[in-house]
């Protein structure tokens, strides 16, 4: 069956090569029906991995680095993807799976168009089968199959990461049918409203799945690794939040693209853009270059095959654009005092603060070229990054109210001196009831700032109540996600200025105090799971008449020989009591165990932020209901 996945790609080879040739000839249906061809033969090779690792066929090498019989069956099949090749193999099906959608749903009355970008997007898919089929081929059988497997990374054994990798690469890959819209555009001459329509739908495509695929990466993240918190600016979680920082500021610029015209150029630009950061986060994951729990082990030489793959479709874009973008012009003139205006400023500080994220995650790359040793971690991001983005925020509710062309200046006076008086009240409460420090005051002004401005939009927009909620979906949508910010930074200063950390040392019936509340050992004991056994120690916390089992284990998995640590979290309304087994050591007494506990207040308002930011984006894309 493999050798038959094995032909299967190599089909879809040919016909993605078929796509991009039609493609760029301006032959639209054939260009679409050897996208559809691409795809389903696509989707043929990937089943065929999919059942060698269910039936655990070691006679292929893929599953036998990344398998093992007593894995459950659901970490069989993600085991798919949890790994270099499959996960490229899954890259070539999402790539296919964009040019046959773009062939089934796009419609334009611009067939030499449509016919361009289905090309563009057949050569995109022609570089990564080519990488997958010659030099990270998943289908390669060994001479000698091994009775068992060495099974998938303990850390990657997890239900949120099963499904974190295929979300990300349809944010990921999604950029790149957005990509090929813009060069089809650029090689017409013509990004204008009607593909600023299409350009918007297939970027909202993109950036939903990528925004709840780092949210699980996450989240996974804080109660798989047991470092306590929730973002640790790792250069692979910067990875995935570059191309989502650009598709950000390009879902604000495609706006202004189809509502007046304007910024046709510029949005091109952060299209190209988007694709480059998602090419460049997939070679900073896989070249072996960075040190990372989220990296794949993968030898440099591939990672310069990406490296080169980077360079070839991003260079060709960029000189594409280079000779094409002073011809385009078009759309209605607007002022810098005008909703273009603060759109534009917006996008500009966004762009800015992902130079920052880029600066900081190849800095010590660069460094240890040149033979220096240097790493930068959370206070260079929170000195840099934060202060920028701030800036950002603070505008989003000036984006929305101000007008289109021009705007009058009172209204910034009005709007400045409200985010005055919200930071006055909450520094009053902040400072002197709370003792807060200065960024939570700051974050949760913003949050506040936010959500107001959210509610306002609405309200302005509805004008009178009985409207309110017959505003478009697309409105709501919006409202929801700015919100969603808003609720996001609540959670993020507060848990990042305000977090409790303590390592404890203790033995049975020893009891200490981590942030109001008495945790005491009860015991540690032996356990055994289906691959893996474990010391799991039994641990009680008391607060008042609030009590709280907490169970953390350290796990050991016998087939990869590797130890992992599963955390124990108990949720109450005001934030995460979390605690983490470490190791321990004989005394005259017995024994003592470490833990690290935290508390983390309020982190579920970051992840319900995420929700609502995901939730408000994909409401824009449900299509507006005609009206006779």
């Amino acid at each position: 069956m493999i050798e038959l996945g094995h032909f299967a790609a190599f089909l879809a080879l040919g016909a993605a090569l078929a796509q991009g040739w039609f493609g760029l000839r301006g032959q639209r249906d054939l260009a679409g029906q050897m996208a559809l061809v691409s795809c389903a033969t696509m989707a043929i090779g990937f089943a065929t991995i999919i059942v060698a690792f269910a039936r655990s066929d070691f006679s292929v090498a893929l599953v036998a680095n990344h398998s093992h019989t007593l894995k459950p069956f659901l970490y069989k099949i993600a085991g798919t993807w949890g790994n270099h090749e499959g996960s490229m193999a899954l890259w070539c099906l999402v790539t296919t799976a964009f040019g046959a959608a773009g062939a089934w749903l796009m419609r334009t009355d611009r067939p030499l168009f449509e016919a361009r970008a289905l090309g563009v997007q057949g050569l995109i898919g022609v570089g990564a089968l080519v990488y997958l089929l010659f030099a990270s081929s998943p289908f390669t059988r060994l001479d000698v199959p091994p009775l068992q497997g060495a099974s998938l990374n303990p850390l990657l054994q997890d239900p949120a990461l099963a499904i974190h990798p295929p979300l990300l690469y349809l944010g990921y890959v999604g950029y790149s049918f957005v990509f090929a819209l813009a060069a089809a555009g650029l090689i017409e001459g013509r990004i204008d409203q009607t593909w600023a329509k299409v350009a918007r739908g297939w970027s909202m495509a993109a950036f939903v799945p990528l925004t709840i695929g780092i949210m699980l990466g996450s989240y996974w993240a804080y109660y798989e690794l047991g470092w306590g918190g929730w973002w640790f600016w790792d250069p692979v979680e910067n990875a995935s939040f570059m191309p989502w920082l650009i598709g950000a500021a390009l879902l604000h610029s495609v706006i202004v693209t189809e509502k007046r015209g304007s910024f046709a150029a510029w949005t091109a630009l952060l299209a190209v853009l988007a694709f480059c950061f998602s090419i460049l986060g997939a070679f900073l994951v896989r070249s072996g270059i960075l040190t990372s729990v989220h990296a794949f082990a993968v030898d440099p030489m591939r990672g310069s095959f990406l490296l080169a793959g980077l360079c070839i479709y991003g260079g060709a874009a960029l000189v594409l654009f280079a000779f094409r973008a002073p011809s385009i012009t078009g759309g209605a003139a607007w002022a810098l005092k005008s909703r273009e205006g603060a759109l534009m400023a917006n996008n500009i500080v966004v762009i800015v603060a992902t130079l920052t994220v880029l600066l900081g995650t190849l800095f010590p790359l660069m460094a240890e070229a040149a033979g220096w040793q240097m790493s930068v971690g959370e206070p260079y991001f929170n000195l840099t990054f934060a202060p920028i983005m701030t800036l950002a925020l603070i505008m989003l509710p000036v984006v929305q109210a101000w007008s289109w062309g021009h705007a009058e200046g009172r209204g910034w006076v009005q709007w400045a001196a409200a985010f005055a008086g919200i930071m006055a009240v909450v520094g009053v409460f902040g400072f002197g009831v709370w003792d807060l420090r200065t960024g939570a005051v700051i974050g949760i002004a913003v949050g506040i700032w936010l959500i107001a401005g959210a509610g306002i939009e609405l309200w302005r927009r509805a004008k009178t109540p009985g409207r309110l909620f017959r505003l478009p979906l697309r409105v709501w949508g919006m409202s929801l996600a700015h919100a969603g910010i808003g609720i996001f930074m609540f959670g993020a200063v507060i848990e990042t200025t305000e977090r409790f950390e303590r390592t404890l040392a203790l033995s049975t019936g020893e009891s200490a105090e981590v942030a109001g509340w008495t945790v005491t050992l009860n015991s540690v004991r032996s356990i055994e799971g289906p691959n893996w056994y474990a010391d799991e120690a039994a641990l009680v916390a008391t607060r008042g008449d609030e009590e709280a089992m907490l169970s953390p284990q350290k796990r050991f998995y016998p087939a990869a020989r590797m130890p992992t640590t599963e955390t124990a979290i108990h949720k109450t309304p005001s934030g995460d009591l979390y605690a983490a087994l470490g190791d321990f050591r004989r005394t005259e007494t017995g024994q003592v165990w470490t833990f690290r506990v935290y508390f983390n207040p309020l982190i579920d308002l970051i992840y319900i932020g995420v929700i609502l930011i995901s939730l408000g984006a994909a409401m824009t894309m449900i299509p507006r209901r005609r009206r006779a």
